[in-house]
C-alpha cells in the first residue's frame, strides 16, 4: 500500500484499483447510476415512511453510508489522476513555449508530445 499521488506511483500502466476507479467514474456520470441513486433514496424514504422496525431503518441507512464512502474514495482517485495529468500538460506547454520563444528545440518539445493524452495513461 502506498500513500503517493496516484499519478506518481510509477510502473507501467495503471493498476487494478486505478482501472476500477476510472470505470466507476464513468458509471457514476451515467443516467443509470442516477436512477440507481434515486431508487436507493426512495427505498430509504419508504423504509422510514412505512415505520418499519429500527433494524430495517439502520440497514437502509448503512447501505447509503457504505455506497457514499466507496464512491468518495474511488472518485477522489480519478480526480487526482486527472488533476495531475492536466498540471503536467500545462508544465509541458509552458516549457515548450519558452523554448520556442528562445528559438531552440529541445527536451520541452519532446515532453509536450509525451503529454498528449496523458490522462489516459495515469
Amino acid at each position: 500500500m502506498t500513500f503517493q499521488h496516484p499519478a506518481d506511483r510509477g510502473g507501467e500502466g495503471r493498476g487494478r484499483f486505478e482501472r476500477l476507479a476510472e470505470a466507476v467514474s464513468r458509471f457514476t456520470s451515467s443516467l443509470a447510476f442516477f436512477l440507481l441513486c434515486l431508487a436507493l433514496v426512495a427505498g430509504v424514504v419508504a423504509v422510514h415512511a412505512a415505520g418499519l422496525e429500527l433494524e430495517w431503518q439502520l440497514f437502509a441507512q448503512g447501505w447509503m453510508t457504505t455506497v457514499t464512502l466507496l464512491l468518495v474514495a474511488l472518485l477522489k482517485n480519478s480526480e487526482l489522476r486527472a488533476e495531475r495529468a492536466i498540471q503536467r500538460k500545462l508544465d509541458a506547454i509552458a516549457a515548450a513555449l519558452l523554448e520556442q520563444q528562445e528559438g531552440e528545440r529541445g527536451k520541452a518539445h519532446d515532453d509536450l508530445k509525451a503529454a498528449i493524452r496523458m490522462e489516459e495513461e495515469t
